[in-house]
């Protein structure tokens, strides 16, 4: 008897390993840029440095996920986390991190898109929002934790603790996926034409909850690399907790906005406008409140706006994209996370530093509220 060309679907349990997946390419892109300052004190040099891995994933995040869509996420997958430990424990040889950086980077964009289709493809439609909250909630924990785990494993060990503390992780995950998560074949595609892919990334299916996830992406980075500014005169124990406010506001609103969508409470769009507005409202509360009240109020709003928006947005893109092409969309999608985590930041130094930090933060509240059309 023939194989169906749709795999039985999966509960959410199955995505587990590949939330895990999620947070390795977070934890792996910030532990280690959090903590380049010691290493590298040329200015310029630390800044190609921390664009390599980012330039790697926005090429190569399309190219893989369109390799998934081919030959099968799974492999895409495994390869990836693969290379990634790979590429973490060859800096103690080498010892040379840009080559290191640039090859996690191309690993990370392996497996990242191709962990996004999977959660798509091996959950029901009524539970994909759900899977996506815990997906998008392990990547912001990796995100936030990064720079405090990484920085104590430079400071009771060293820059080769760090790399192959990521290298076993990805090693552990990597098992933890192939043990678990179900083999997904490719399934039959009508032959794409490049204009057919223009249109297809065009159209406001994709483009609308692309924009949500960068302007969220965005928030989350500039929250964390900011707020703390706010609260700097309290000392780093301060400060570390205002950050961890912000992770934990968001980790705990996705997955129960994601079951919220999945019952019907919520309408995607709707709800993927108000946390993009609350999350501007975090900037506002940040520029207009002083000190430490001022942080923790941003803290919270930025957190809860940002991890609304997250599931609601790529269950979207789910929904808008039939199963043979979920991978290429996952990743071009991801393209659009990495610019929000790059330029949101950028947005807001540049502009505090022509005028002042309360300028910047306001600044970025409104690109952000921008995105909500």
């Amino acid at each position: 008897m023939a194989a169906p060309a749709h795999p039985p679907r999966r509960r959410v349990k199955n995505v587990l390993p590949l939330c895990a997946a999620g947070f390795v390419t977070a934890f792996g892109a910030h532990s280690v840029a959090s903590s380049l300052g010691f290493l590298q004190t040329n200015l310029l040099a630390l800044g190609l440095i921390l664009a390599v891995y980012d330039g790697a994933e926005i090429i190569l995040k399309p190219v893989f996920g369109s390799l998934a869509d081919r030959i099968g996420p799974r492999p895409v997958l495994l390869a990836g986390l693969a290379a990634f430990a790979v590429a973490s424990a060859a800096f103690v040889l080498i010892d040379n991190v840009a080559v290191t950086r640039f090859g996690q980077g191309v690993a990370a964009a392996a497996f990242s898109p191709a962990a996004g289709a999977m959660v798509a493809r091996l959950t029901p439609e009524d539970a994909r929002g759900k899977a996506f909250g815990r997906y998008g909630a392990w990547k912001g924990i990796g995100y936030t934790a990064g720079p405090l785990l990484g920085g104590l494993l430079i400071h009771f060990g060293s820059f080769d603790a760090l790399f192959l503390t990521m290298a076993a992780l990805a090693v552990a995950v990597a098992v933890w996926a192939a043990a678990a998560v179900p083999p997904l074949p490719p399934l039959p595609r009508h032959r794409q034409t490049v204009k057919d892919l223009a249109k297809r990334l065009s159209h406001s299916d994709f483009l609308r909850p692309t924009a949500a996830l960068a302007a969220s992406t965005a928030a989350l980075a500039t929250g964390v690399g900011f707020l703390p500014v706010k609260a700097a005169e309290h000392g780093p124990i301060v400060t570390g907790a205002v950050v961890s406010l912000l992770a934990i506001t968001a980790a705990l609103v996705q997955p129960r906005v994601g079951k919220a969508l999945d019952a019907g409470r919520i309408a995607t769009r709707r709800g993927t406008r108000a946390g993009i507005l609350t999350a501007a409202a975090g900037f506002v509360a940040a520029a207009a409140i002083p000190g430490l009240a001022g942080a923790l109020v941003a803290a919270v709003l930025i957190g809860a706006g940002s991890g609304a928006v997250t599931p609601l947005a790529f269950t979207a893109l789910a929904k808008s994209t039939p199963d043979e092409r979920m991978g290429q969309t996952m990743g071009s999608a991801e393209v659009g996370r990495e610019l929000g985590d790059a330029g949101g930041p950028l947005v807001t130094g540049g502009l505090a530093a022509v005028a002042s930090l309360p300028v910047g933060l306001l600044g970025l509240a409104v690109v952000i509220a921008l995105t909500a059309w």
